[in-house]
């Protein structure tokens, strides 16, 4: 018999053989597989789902609804090989999902967050380097934590100060300009890192094993900060607690963007499309979210609009 485990490590691999980053759906997966295995059930079943919200029902609906598409897309490829699949339906979780408002770092806050990360300790001193070179390079250039992640050191051009995203969310390559001082940090967390371990091909951020840090290790060490700078409270048994995220340092940089645009007098129609394509956003929608979402950037938005109507309707009454 072959088992719901062995069933999702052949899926994982051919998503990833695709370009898809399941680093946390991967997480998420191998629950419910072993949770599977556990109860003997070696295909999926509608049943065999509600029993393991029963068993770790603890979440909101929200949370559920999203595990529950993470196994509708397994359960979906799970189909070719075993007819005795059932596709839980996409409603049997009620949820009404909502996106959350960023948190917006202050300046103060984000040299805090990378001077602190630059203390944690470990066995050979990495740690420290490769936390507060991700944490600062996503904070001033607004990539993904997993693009960060995902970069090799040919991804990353000092020279040229330039950055090639090979694996964005919407499997889009594209190219982030960095400045000379992110340039010139970067190239001093590669020579400690050569120093440490010496060798140079391969992943650019790593831990102190040598091997490519991870997402579950870079979300810990986050919030080990920002709760030691009380952006989060305290917790035990290592547990991340709730409060700003590290994905806000992208949400940061975006808004901050915005509103030098609004206050440089610029067109923020025009300058929202190379920021949707710098981001990696699917569309200028998703971009515009922004000003929506930060009541700072919504009211400026409003006053140049309010600008631009009364000069239009002084513009008419000239004419006449």
């Amino acid at each position: 018999m072959t088992t719901l485990s062995q069933r999702l490590a052949d899926y994982l691999a051919v998503r990833r053989g695709l370009g898809f980053d399941l680093t946390f759906d991967g997480r998420v997966l191998r629950v419910f597989s072993a949770f599977a295995d556990r109860a003997g059930a070696d295909h999926i079943t509608v049943d065999l789902f509600l029993r393991w919200k029963a068993a770790y029902g603890h979440a909101n609906n929200d949370t559920w609804a999203h595990r529950l598409g993470m196994v509708r897309a397994f359960a979906s490829w799970l189909r070719g090989y075993d007819e005795r699949t059932e596709i839980p339906p996409a409603g049997l979780i009620p949820a009404k999902w909502r996106r959350p408002r960023p948190y917006i770092y202050s300046e103060r806050e984000v040299a805090t967050l990378v001077s602190r990360a630059a203390t944690l300790r470990s066995r050979y001193g990495l740690r420290s380097w490769t936390c507060s070179t991700l944490f600062g390079l996503i904070a001033v250039t607004g990539l993904r934590i997993n693009e960060g992640l995902q970069l090799d050191d040919d991804d990353i051009d000092l020279d040229a100060g330039v950055i090639t995203v090979k694996r964005g969310k919407n499997r889009k390559v594209r190219l982030v300009p960095i400045a000379p001082s992110t340039a010139e940090r970067l190239a001093a967390y590669r020579v400690e890192r050569m120093r440490l371990l010496g060798s140079k091909a391969g992943a650019f951020f790593r831990n102190d094993e040598g091997r490519r840090m991870t997402d579950c290790s870079a979300r810990y060490n986050f919030a080990v900060v920002s709760q030691g700078m009380g952006l989060r409270e305290a917790q035990r048994f290592c547990k991340h607690g709730r409060g700003p995220r590290i994905h806000d340092l992208r949400h940061t940089f975006a808004v901050r963007t915005i509103m030098d645009w609004y206050r440089k007098g610029l067109d923020p129609d025009r300058e929202m499309l190379r920021l949707t394509t710098y981001l990696g956003h699917l569309k200028p929608d998703h971009t515009y979210w922004y000003i929506e979402a930060v009541p700072e950037l919504l009211q400026l938005a409003s006053k140049r609009a309010e600008h631009s109507l009364k000069k239009g309707v002084a513009g008419k009454g000239r004419v006449q």
